[in-house]
């Protein structure tokens, strides 16, 4: 079954926004989309704020690559044309909200949140409360929310953790005669759906992919629970919000990026790797884990996120993977590393009992792991210094979230970022440089500035001919 598309493109969309984080906005949404995609839609996903996770159960779920989508990380035109481009060939976008509904850069505005993000792609929201404990005060809640914000469109509520269908029926009928939006369902209390979490948040798809009768269970207890058909003719057809980027502006294939990718290194937003292939990259992808060599002729390496904490026995045993990142990095070879990336990079890497595995040793630092967060929130990011994702002042936007920190940091390594929050309040200047391999804890997004991965590539392809003329 798909929507019908007469004249120009037309497709419904939705947004599952919760009152609070962790009322259950994940395991609905992939509900959500597994009932949609097994009806038969082709669903488009989207995840607000700049979380790496949840898109990717978004996509093993919907069949389709789940993209990010942020009011503070993005401009605003990123993030339409983003919103247009995914959802060009689809039936229905379904967009994963963040936090709870106005919750974003600050208290003042709803810059930055899921509201504004609905407000943006004109399409409506369904509300997901966290309805344990509670009878008739869920509908006051309900109110609260529909009236804090009139321009904001709510197509209806859905309760969630509910104790009996006695329950859902005290909240009918609590809705009736007070809040404007119907109520499309309720969910029972279920702890066997729940997906797995530690330090960083839910376990990645790498470590827990969702299994196919998993699936199959979040589509019936959203097909049981909630009035689907009745939510579909409630959505209105939606226009195209902008017009997709022109295939011409992507650069033929000059240079080759080794990306790593694997269950220790998963960390990546989508459009970081698609900008980097508009740039003149071809990615291959390699596993610092399990591969013994390095691709075959690479310009560049790449290393992002994750949880090399977690594999630090396995990426330390890989003694000889390690030595070819360090000779390339002398090399002058341009590698990029954010986060554990980053802490891969360095000489050593100490977890939280105090035990040390040696890294590749790009960088002369040591990390180590804490039990209590470090840094958590957004960053923007001056480069004080040409870098090799751009040159001096050129400004980018991203995310921070680690427990480890820089244990030792060797004398006379400059840094080359100058580091604001959201807030605009200046943190401690970061990003290291060691002949052309950058490494920072810093996420970035190149949407940010596409700049950035334009002058990645740009200096992998200095670096390829170079090598060619053996002058290195």
């Amino acid at each position: 079954m798909a929507f019908i598309k007469s004249g120009g493109r037309k497709i419904k969309g939705v947004v599952i926004a919760g009152t609070k984080s962790g009322c259950g906005k994940t395991t609905v949404t992939l509900g959500l989309m597994a009932a949609l995609a097994r009806r038969g839609f082709k669903v488009a996903p989207f995840k607000v704020g700049p979380d790496f996770i949840d898109p990717g159960h978004h996509t093993r779920v919907a069949g389709s690559i789940s993209k990010n989508l942020d009011g503070w990380m993005l401009p605003k035109a990123f993030n339409l044309a983003n919103f247009d481009k995914v959802s060009n060939n689809a039936d229905i976008a379904v967009v994963e909200g963040v936090m709870g509904l106005f919750d974003g850069y600050d208290g003042k505005t709803d810059a930055g949140s899921t509201a504004q993000m609905a407000r943006w792609l004109g399409i409506p929201v369904v509300l997901l409360v966290d309805a344990a404990s509670m009878a008739r005060s869920a509908a006051a809640v309900v109110m609260g929310f529909e009236n804090f914000d009139p321009r904001l469109d709510f197509a209806g509520v859905v309760f969630n953790n509910l104790g009996s269908r006695r329950h859902l029926k005290y909240l009918e009928d609590a809705m009736q005669g007070s809040a404007k939006m119907p109520c499309l369902g309720g969910i029972m209390r279920r702890t066997d759906l729940a997906i797995p979490e530690r330090h960083l948040g839910l376990v990645t798809h790498e470590d827990h992919p969702i299994s196919d009768p998993m699936i199959a269970e979040l589509a019936d207890v959203v097909e049981d629970s909630l009035d689907l058909d009745f939510l579909l003719q409630l959505l209105p057809e939606i226009d195209p919000v902008s017009q997709p980027a022109a295939e011409s502006n992507v650069r033929q294939k000059s240079v080759r990026i080794a990306v790593a990718r694997d269950e220790a290194f998963c960390f990546y937003y989508q459009d970081n790797l698609e900008l980097l292939e508009q740039s003149g990259a071809q990615i291959v992808s390699f596993s610092p884990v399990t591969d013994e060599w390095l691709p075959q002729q690479i310009d560049g390496l790449y290393l992002g996120g994750g949880y090399p904490e977690l594999y630090a026995e396995k990426l330390s045993s890989n003694a000889g993977l390690r030595r070819q990142i360090r000779e390339k990095s002398r090399d002058g070879m341009p590698v990029y590393g954010e986060c554990g990336g980053f802490m891969y990079l360095c000489e050593e890497l100490v977890d939280q009992s105090g035990y040390s595995y040696p890294m590749s040793g790009c960088f002369p630092f040591a990390t180590q792991m804490h039990l209590r967060l470090k840094a958590l929130g957004y960053r923007e990011v001056t480069l004080s210094r040409s870098t090799v994702i751009g040159n001096q002042d050129l400004t980018i936007r991203g995310h921070e979230f680690h427990y480890s920190e820089l244990l030792r940091v060797a004398p006379g390594v400059q840094t080359v970022y100058r580091i604001s929050d959201r807030s605009g309040l200046d943190k401690a200047p970061e990003g290291y440089q060691v002949d052309h391999t950058l490494g920072s804890y810093n996420h970035l997004h190149f949407g940010s500035q596409p700049e950035a991965a334009r002058c990645f590539v740009e200096n992998c392809r200095d670096y390829r001919n170079r090598n060619r003329n053996g002058k290195l």
